[in-house]
C-alpha cells in the first residue's frame, strides 16, 4: 500500500506559483509570456523537489497541480507551451521529473478542477473541458503521470443522459487526451454503482474514493466496491482516494476533509495490498507522513 502526496506542500520550503488573469493581463503580451515562462521554469523545479522529498520519505505518489503551467488554457491569456520563451529549459527539466519519478518509483497524477465537465450539458463548457483535457494530457505526457482523474460531472436532465453525453466526450479526445482518464466517484451525484458500467464499456479505470462513498454509498458496500474498482485497472497498480470528514460522520457537512485521516476510516482491505492511495487531507505532507506512520505499525507483528 503506496501512500499519495496531493500537489502543495504545508510547511515543507516546496512552493508552486500561480498567476492570475488580472496580473498577466496588464503586462504586454512579450512580457506575459516571460513572466509565465519563469514561473513555468520554477514550477518544474518545484516538482523535481516534490517527488525527490516523497522518495526520500517513501510516499510513493504526488498528484501534480492542474496550475504547472498557469492560465495556459485560460480564454484571454492562454498560451501554446511553446510560445514561452523558457520553454527548451521548463521541457528539459520536465523529462528529467520524468525519470526522476520512473527510476525512484512515485507515480504521478493529475485532476483536473471541478469545471472540467467533459459531460457538461452546456456545448461552451464541454469545448473548454476537451480543450483543458488536452491540456492535462500533453503535462502528464511531459511528467510521465500515469492518469488524469475525472468526476462524472452533473446528472441534466438525468444521470443516464449525462453519463451518455460523458461517454461522448471523451470520445473526441485525441489519443493523447483520452488515453490516461480515469473516473471517480463522487459525493454528490454519480457512486460506484452509476461508475462502473461506463468504465467497463469505455474501458476506464475507477477510482475509488472511499470517502465519497460513505457520503454517497449506492447499492455496493465498500468492501466489495475496493475488489470491483481494483479489476477496472487490469495489470496496473489500483488507485485510491482518502479523506476524514472534518467534523466526523455525524456532522452535518461529513463531506469536508479533515485535517488528517483516521484509522478508522481507512478499509483494513488496503492494508497489505499493492494500491496506491492519495491522501486528502488538509495538513498535506504531516497528514501522510501521521498515516504512513500507522500504516507502518499495522505490519509489525504483535508482541505476545
Amino acid at each position: 500500500m503506496r501512500l499519495g502526496l496531493c500537489c502543495t506542500f504545508l510547511e515543507e520550503p516546496i512552493k508552486f506559483r500561480h498567476a492570475t488573469a488580472r496580473v498577466v493581463g496588464a503586462k504586454p503580451r512579450a512580457a506575459q509570456r516571460l513572466y509565465l515562462g519563469e514561473i513555468a521554469l520554477a514550477n518544474a523545479d518545484a516538482l523535481a523537489a516534490a517527488v525527490t522529498w516523497c522518495a526520500e520519505r517513501g510516499i510513493g505518489a504526488f498528484r501534480v497541480s492542474s496550475q504547472l503551467f498557469p492560465l495556459a488554457t485560460h480564454p484571454e491569456v492562454g498560451y501554446a507551451l511553446e510560445e514561452l520563451p523558457t520553454w527548451s529549459g521548463v521541457e528539459r527539466r520536465l523529462a528529467a521529473v520524468r525519470e526522476l519519478a520512473r527510476t525512484r518509483d512515485v507515480r504521478l497524477s493529475f485532476h483536473p478542477d471541478q469545471f472540467v465537465v467533459p459531460g457538461s450539458a452546456s456545448p461552451a463548457v464541454v469545448e473548454s473541458s476537451l480543450a483543458e483535457l488536452e491540456h492535462h494530457g500533453r503535462m502528464a505526457e511531459l511528467v510521465g503521470a500515469e492518469q488524469v482523474t475525472l468526476h462524472g460531472g452533473g446528472a441534466q436532465p438525468d444521470k443516464a443522459t449525462a453519463l451518455a453525453r460523458l461517454e461522448r466526450g471523451l470520445d473526441r479526445l485525441s489519443p493523447r487526451g483520452r488515453e490516461r482518464i480515469v473516473l471517480e466517484n463522487d459525493d454528490r451525484v454519480f457512486t460506484v454503482d452509476d461508475l462502473l458500467p461506463v468504465c467497463a464499456r469505455a474501458g476506464l479505470p475507477l477510482v475509488h474514493d472511499v470517502h465519497h462513498h460513505r457520503c454517497l454509498p449506492g447499492e455496493i458496500p465498500v468492501e466489495e466496491a475496493i475488489e470491483l474498482a481494483a479489476a477496472t485497472w487490469g495489470a496496473r497498480e489500483p488507485w485510491a482516494h482518502i479523506s476524514s470528514p472534518k467534523g466526523g460522520w455525524a456532522s452535518k457537512q461529513p463531506h469536508v476533509h479533515d485535517d488528517y485521516i483516521r484509522p478508522a476510516d481507512v478499509p483494513r482491505a488496503w492494508l497489505g495490498r499493492k494500491i496506491t492511495v492519495d491522501v486528502e487531507a488538509k495538513a498535506k505532507e504531516q497528514a501522510v507522513l501521521r498515516l504512513a506512520r500507522w500504516v507502518a505499525a499495522q505490519a509489525k507483528p504483535r508482541a505476545a
